[in-house]
């Protein structure tokens, strides 16, 4: 999938329009379109641009950041999970296999600090929506919170049918035994 992901990039970076991507498995699942619609034109300061498959859009030039709607969740989720307005997002390093525990951070805001920084390529997968949307993006390019805040209003379309949990949520109530 990094080899894939690779490949847009350089195939971006030719400047010959559209961002060559296949579509998620769902892509066709009409929920899908409202969030599509509604995606802006610009995200983190990068434009917008075209792409070949169903479900899917980029931005920048070369491509920095790409979102597929119509993905699955694997389910049970071991990821983090980060709410970002409302919105639950599974975060991970791209090439780490699914429901591992990333080796840093997947908060890239400047106040993290550089040692906190998340660095490479992530992605960021709605948690709780059907059909899931899934963001891949360049860390050391754009800065994950303010990406996943400025997706909002475009996730918001396909509603929220549940929410991360924490240990503290699982434990809530339960009686130690003290």
């Amino acid at each position: 999938m990094g080899l894939a992901l690779t490949g847009v990039l350089s195939l971006s970076a030719c400047g010959a329009g559209n961002v060559n991507l296949d579509p998620a498995p769902d892509a066709a699942n009409p929920v899908c379109a409202y969030a599509m619609v509604a995606m802006p034109e610009k995200l983190v300061g990068l434009q917008q641009r075209e792409t070949t498959a169903q479900g899917t859009t980029a931005w920048g030039e070369p491509a920095s950041v790409i979102l597929k709607c119509g993905v699955t969740v694997q389910e049970p989720v071991s990821d983090p999970c980060a709410e970002v307005n409302g919105i639950d997002w599974v975060l991970r390093p791209k090439n780490a296999p699914e429901n591992s525990t990333p080796p840093v951070s997947a908060s890239s805001s400047a106040a993290a600090g550089p040692e906190n920084r998340a660095t490479g390529t992530w992605t960021a997968t709605t948690y709780g929506r059907t059909p899931a949307i899934e963001v891949t993006f360049d860390a050391d390019k754009v800065s994950s919170s303010t990406l996943l805040a400025e997706l909002n209003s475009a996730v918001k379309q396909i509603p929220s049918q549940k929410k991360c949990t924490n240990i503290n949520d699982t434990l809530n109530g339960v009686k130690t035994g003290k």
